[in-house]
């Protein structure tokens, strides 16, 4: 399918901003044709895909190996959108189709694992589309895309990140419930934990020290082959099915075909600095316990943006010793002496992540509509989603519901899985 968009310029500067992206600085006319592909199959589109996620600004999950992962795990109808201009393609937005009964909801691949979004934009598209123009012009096309889907979900968009504008942010839109944090990192790992207690955080971090030497010792190993991070994958699956057990709640890792979409993103071997899965554990090194791996942390890289994946701990041995903070700590002072800017807590509001950081990112929900059942897909999940937030800014409230999902009634502590319901 292809759409041909009559993109108008609204101001004279535009178009002056456009003579950088021709040739010799030519102008553009007032008029300017922009053509929006639609696709099943990535392949096509791998070397275009590549150059434009080079932009470090742009959300790793969007990235051509993180997509592929899923589309070769999943059962996937995909979708992806093209935006060309003068035979370069200057956006993408990587869709699968999910029928909820009769309605076709068009939403990013592995949006349940997805912490922040933002789709491939080159910087020319910025200017030849900037965001009152895009949406008129997808407006316009309403009815055209109406025979794909029902409802242009995309979930989690900070509709300013990193000193951009996003896009697409005048599309409507909800607050998503959960927000994300992350760290600010200097290469002097001093100065990064300056922005917070460091007092406290080095005494903790003594404590624990001293308690895994009291054990034999510990050491910060990472996965360096596609089989070492598989077989780290499948401990910490065991470790988050045991968590998960204990809390009452169902386990979003137990399907195969998200453990293949894990362990598909393990065996992508990148550059140092660009990696969407990357294994990191904490184990006991000498004495009877030799070799125990106490904590894993699933880490991915885009640039200077490292982003927590995802997190366990050994239930069963020295709680007291806090691995998972301890591991924390050792991840994030390595980092700032890697070039890393910002560390990435994900999407959750935790204590544990409030106590790392100071940034807090609001993300969005953008619910578009093509057909009438779209709109009341969408003006259900704006209600859920106001619901939600609702509740968990009550602290009894969120707890209580907890319980209830549990099928406990003791307080049952929050994971950073079901903060995404």
């Amino acid at each position: 399918m292809q759409l041909d968009f009559q993109i108008m310029p609204t101001d004279g500067d535009v178009l002056g901003r456009l003579a950088r992206y021709v040739p010799g600085g030519a102008r553009r006319p007032s008029t300017i044709s922009f053509a929006i592909q639609l696709h099943n199959r990535m392949e096509p589109l791998e070397a275009s895909w590549r150059a434009l996620e080079k932009d470090d600004n742009l959300s790793l999950h969007q990235s051509y190996d993180w997509c592929r992962a899923w589309a070769a795990t999943h059962r996937s109808r995909l979708l992806i959108v093209e935006g060309v201009h003068a035979g370069r393609t200057e956006m993408i937005l990587p869709l699968e189709i999910v029928r909820h009964g009769p309605i076709r909801i068009a939403r990013f691949l592995a949006s349940r694992f997805s912490n922040i979004n933002t789709g491939l934009y080159s910087e020319a598209f910025r200017t030849l589309a900037p965001a009152p123009v895009l949406r008129r012009a997808l407006d316009q096309a309403r009815g055209q895309f109406a025979r794909y889907f029902d409802l242009f979900m995309l979930e989690n968009i900070p509709l300013h990140w990193r000193g951009q504008e996003h896009p697409l942010s005048l599309l409507p839109a909800v607050l998503n419930q959960n927000a994300s944090f992350q760290l600010s990192l200097h290469r002097d790992f001093a100065q990064t934990l300056a922005q917070l207690n460091a007092k406290r955080r080095r005494k903790k971090f003594r404590q624990c020290e001293r308690r895994l030497e009291a054990l034999g010792g510990h050491e910060h190993v990472i996965a360096k082959s596609g089989d070492e991070a598989c077989h780290t994958l499948t401990l910490f699956f065991q470790q988050k099915a045991v968590r998960f057990e204990a809390l009452g709640l169902p386990n979003v890792f137990r399907e195969e075909e998200t453990q293949a979409f894990f362990r598909a993103l393990a065996r992508v071997s990148d550059r140092d600095d660009n990696y969407p899965l990357r294994l990191h554990t904490l184990r006991i090194r000498s004495g009877d316990e030799a070799g125990r791996i106490i904590a894993i942390a699933g880490l991915s890289r885009k640039g200077d943006h490292v982003l927590c994946q995802f997190g366990s701990i050994d239930e069963a041995f020295a709680p007291e010793a806090s691995p998972g903070e301890f591991l924390f700590h050792l991840m994030i002072e390595k980092l700032c002496g890697e070039g890393a800017a910002l560390f990435d807590f994900g999407i959750g509001d935790q204590a544990y992540k409030r106590s790392w950081c100071n940034i807090e990112t609001q993300q969005h929900d953008l619910l578009w509509p093509t057909t009438v059942a779209g709109s009341a897909v969408a003006a259900v999940h704006r209600a859920k989603a106001n619901a939600k937030r609702t509740i968990k800014q009550n602290p009894k409230l969120y707890g209580f519901v907890q319980r209830l999902r549990s099928g406990k009634t003791e307080f049952v502590e929050t994971v950073a899985e079901t903060d995404r319901d």
